[in-house]
């Protein structure tokens, strides 16, 4: 029989995930939590948690799960979810693992042992060497790929073209290596031209059964890093899905598998031809196209194998219907080089429903997000905030729907990947199919404008950021609401609207509600609003626009078709009646994402140069040096050393005048 209480060693969009099943199933969730998360959405759903003092403390786990009463632990993915020595603990403590055996975690673990033992299995696996045995420094079949032998997920991995470039790339893939993963030992391989990525989702039982449930197209990534997967791939035949399956479930026999994983291959772009790369011992992000082609709820799969019991189907039961695509929502500033970002969640919209859900006529949209409004998005973790992920009856159709749901997919108080996401599944290249690994990078200055595009705000969302903030009275006091009143007709009232691309002036009279009069660059227009739950109904000329909107302090936010712009206001007094005699604004310096102040370089009231350094942020253990803008005075410096910052914090104002 299933658990009646599992403890979920994880948080956000994938804690909630499984959290989510486990209520469908009866069974009591219990969350674990750091201090900083303890108001976090996957506490809030679960029907217990306890506070631990992170989630890689294995020994607080394990104590969290005895003393809830868990009878079993589900690892998610990342943190815990591959650690051999957390596997073989909850077997010591009396918890069921909910995913592989500890021994099949360490054959699959480590690179050179995975492709010895699947190779010996019958799988194809790319041409290379390996440490110890092979002297790597003698290789000559370029190009090659350099990878860590204990690493995942891109890190540490060097393209090397030529045999000039092999003894800097070998030190260099080294010294990541032993950063990142504390083992050194490298391995290298066959560069494959134009390659696919796919992977094989397997699912094995206690019992001696395994079977695959097809393929997932992953081929779209940046820097190695997932972005969006869809299943099943629009590249293989029939009979090449057949092979790789068979190919994948030979290797998960292999290792004597148990419960849900990952066979990952590449896949040459010019012809059918595959190989082995990988192994991943854990439930994937990307499992949700699978589950909604497949109609199965993989945590359940992994819970019912966890607790003993024989897979209900057999190969010749797995079915595929229709076309599932998914895409990851990151707090990142594609902009700004994909940096990370954060901040307050303000308003929050997303478009469908969380959870396993199969495939049907209509088409279907799901949400996997651990994002809730109030909640503050901090550079402690991993950025991705959320997955969308669409079904329909066939690619095209399932295209246009993830579409539409990200436009209908909002989160204000913080920048994210959304227009980015909105132009990559449109690209033409990526709706015809055409992929392989390389994709994104060719053609990402057609997906990220440049970064003062990309930051440039319209006149509508000027003109409808002005209106709000000129409804709003700046206090309590009646003689404080700014729609400049006087005797005869209305004064203008101006406000410097400043945002990431500089700071606007637009000047407004009237009232909002009814007509309102607005200049933006000189242009006079006619404008009325309207609120809503979140929404506000901007007016201007014969167009209608609609917004949603959030305001933290001085700061708004507008969100439409999934592109958000902040605005932050400052009145800078009452011009009279004369259209554009607006202030300029002074030189604002920002922090390019949340991190913490390491070092304040200038003082204030100190003349500076353009470009100078200013302050250095220290963020997900990158330096970033800010400079001045322009040459002036130090007029405000609000930050010491040691201070956290959230991003577009103001760390300083440079003046073009005298102080």
């Amino acid at each position: 029989m299933l658990f009646d209480r599992v403890l979920i060693a994880n948080r956000g969009e994938i804690a909630v995930r499984i959290a989510r099943t486990l209520r469908r199933l009866g069974i009591t969730s219990v969350a674990v939590h750091t201090p900083s998360d303890a108001g976090a959405r996957h506490v809030l759903e679960a029907d217990l948690a306890l506070q631990v003092p992170n989630y890689l403390d294995i020994e607080a786990i394990v104590g969290a799960a005895l003393e809830s009463g868990a009878q079993a632990v589900h690892p998610g993915y990342g943190f815990l979810a591959e650690n051999a020595a957390f596997a073989r603990r909850c077997a010591e403590a009396g918890l069921v693992f909910a995913g592989p055996p500890a021994a099949a975690i360490e054959a699959m673990g480590d690179k050179i042992r995975a492709k010895a033992t699947v190779s010996a299995a019958g799988v194809p696996v790319v041409p290379g060497g390996a440490e110890p045995d092979d002297a790597l420094e003698s290789w000559r079949d370029f190009p090659a790929l350099i990878k860590p032998s204990a690493g995942g997920g891109g890190k540490g991995m060097v393209l090397v073209r030529s045999a000039a470039e092999l003894p800097d790339a070998l030190e260099s893939a080294r010294r990541t290596a032993r950063a990142a993963f504390g083992d050194a030992t490298l391995l290298i391989e066959r560069y494959v031209h134009s390659p696919r990525h796919i992977e094989i989702q397997v699912l094995a039982d206690a019992h001696g059964h395994v079977v695959h449930l097809g393929e997932r197209e992953c081929s779209l990534q940046r820097r190695h890093q997932k972005i969006v997967e869809e299943a099943p791939s629009p590249f293989l035949s029939p009979g090449t899905r057949a092979r790789m399956g068979a190919a994948a479930v030979e290797a998960a026999r292999a290792v004597g598998y148990v419960g849900a994983g990952t066979v990952e291959f590449i896949v040459d772009g010019s012809s059918d031809s595959y190989h082995f790369m990988e192994m991943n011992t854990r439930l994937q992000v990307e499992h949700p196209v699978t589950e909604l082609v497949t109609g199965l709820d993989l945590v359940e799969q992994q819970l019912r194998v966890a607790a003993g019991e024989r897979l209900a189907f057999g190969q010749e039961d797995v079915r595929l219907d229709g076309h599932a695509v998914e895409a990851r929502l990151y707090a990142e500033d594609p902009a700004r080089g994909f940096l990370p970002t954060g901040g307050r969640v303000l308003l929050l919209r997303e478009p469908g429903e969380p959870g396993p859900a199969a495939g049907g006529r209509a088409a279907v949209v799901r949400v996997d997000s651990g994002l809730a409004e109030g909640g503050v998005v901090g550079s402690e973790f991993d950025p991705m905030l959320a997955k969308v992920v669409a079904w329909a009856p066939d690619r095209d159709s399932a295209f246009r729907t993830l579409d539409r749901a990200l436009a209908r997919t909002a989160v204000l108080g913080l920048v994210t990947n959304l227009p980015f996401l909105r132009a990559l599944v449109a690209h033409p290249a990526v709706r015809a199919g055409e992929l392989d690994t390389g994709l994104v990078e060719r053609v990402l200055p057609e997906l990220v404008p440049p970064a003062a595009a990309a930051g440039e705000v319209p006149g509508e969302v000027l003109a409808a950021a002005a209106l709000a903030f000129h409804a709003q009275p700046q206090g309590d006091d009646p003689w404080e609401v700014t729609d400049g009143w006087r005797m005869g007709r209305p004064a203008w009232t101006t406000w410097r609207l400043e945002s990431r691309d500089g700071v606007h002036a637009v000047q407004v009279r009237g009232l909002p509600e009814t007509s309102a009069e607005i200049l933006v660059d000189g242009e006079s227009v006619p404008a009325r609003i309207r609120r809503g739950d979140g929404e506000l109904s901007v007016t201007i000329g014969a167009r209608t626009v609609r917004y949603l909107h959030a305001r933290h302090g001085d700061t708004l936010w507008l969100g439409r078709d999934g592109a958000a712009w902040a605005l932050t206001r400052h009145l800078i007094g009452d011009p009279g009646d004369r259209p554009g005699a607006a202030a300029q604004g002074d030189g604002v310096v920002r922090s390019p994402m949340p991190g913490t102040v390491l070092l304040v370089k200038a003082q204030a009231g100190e003349r500076v140069s353009e470009g100078q350094p200013l302050v250095i942020v220290e963020a997900m253990k990158m330096e970033h040096t800010v400079t001045a803008p322009c040459d002036g005075l130090v007029a405000e410096l609000p930050v010491q050393a040691g201070q956290p910052v959230d991003m577009d914090a103001v760390l300083a104002v440079i003046s073009s005048e005298e102080l």
